[in-house]
């Protein structure tokens, strides 16, 4: 499944600087790494270490100071805001905290639809059906779309997220921590969930995290941030039977204590 020769995502020297005015704040520091399609990249670092401004980097999130990221080979910083919205369907993100990440006002259904209906993949009754079986493919129930969102836990909330961001059939999910927010059991289910759609769907992930021992059970490859640059990167568990830095140590010390 893995081919190195064919990368879906590629950042080239990727820089992210913030500014309040007096000080600059540089989040993410020429970063550059390639994303094979097919396999799952962990990102993992300390609070602060820049893997989520990196993430909403490669979303378009947040604009690059200098830099290039490629998704299939097209320079997707270069884009006009109308080619972006045409390449956005095969690239989705899931975010850390799902009931922001949602509409408390829609109903769980048209949450869910909605990028099929801007993006003109169904109408009418196929956007009703299609939400259905999106939530009983993340392993909720079809009449859940009738419900708004405070009626669902945390852990539910994200499936629902979940559903929203494969709506579309994306080649790219980026997954932006999407468990710290939810309880041990809870995120053992989400990873599980994750784990069967990569599969299912032949995903192609990044997946942010400060928890060395979800990237072991989860990931192909795994590399480590600290202010803003890529300190670390390898294969996963060769890279924690034999980190080279000390703050690997630490995150390992962390996740395995």
């Amino acid at each position: 499944m893995m081919d190195s020769n064919q990368p879906l995502l590629e950042l080239q020297g990727v820089k992210v600087s913030f500014s309040n005015g007096k000080d600059v704040l540089t989040a993410v520091d020429t970063v550059s790494f390639v994303l094979p399609k097919g396999t799952t990249l962990g990102v993992v670092g300390e609070s602060g270490s820049g893997k989520s401004t990196m993430a909403r980097a490669v979303m378009q999130l947040v604009p690059l100071e200098s830099g290039q990221i490629f998704f299939d080979g097209t320079d997707v910083s270069l884009l006009s805001k109308n080619d972006l919205r045409n390449i956005r369907p095969r690239m989705q993100m899931v975010f850390q905290d799902p009931g922001g990440s949602l509409n408390e006002y829609m109903r769980v259904g048209k949450i869910i639809s909605e990028p099929l209906l801007v993006h003109g993949r169904a109408k009418g009754n196929e956007l009703e059906l299609r939400a259905k079986e999106l939530l009983v493919q993340v392993g909720l129930e079809p009449e859940d779309a009738d419900r708004f969102p405070h009626e669902f836990s945390g852990g539910q909330k994200q499936r629902i997220a979940i559903a929203r961001a494969i709506s579309l059939k994306p080649e790219l999910l980026v997954c932006d921590e999407p468990t710290s927010a939810l309880d041990v059991t809870v995120q053992n289910k989400i990873m599980k969930l994750l784990s069967q759609l990569r599969d299912e769907l032949g995903l192609t992930m990044l997946f942010i995290t400060h928890d060395l021992a979800v990237v072991n059970q989860f990931c192909d490859e795994v590399l480590v941030m600290d202010s803003g640059k890529i300190i670390e990167r390898g294969e996963t568990k060769s890279l924690i039977q034999n980190p080279e830095h000390q703050i690997t140590r630490e995150l390992i010390a962390s996740a395995y204590d």
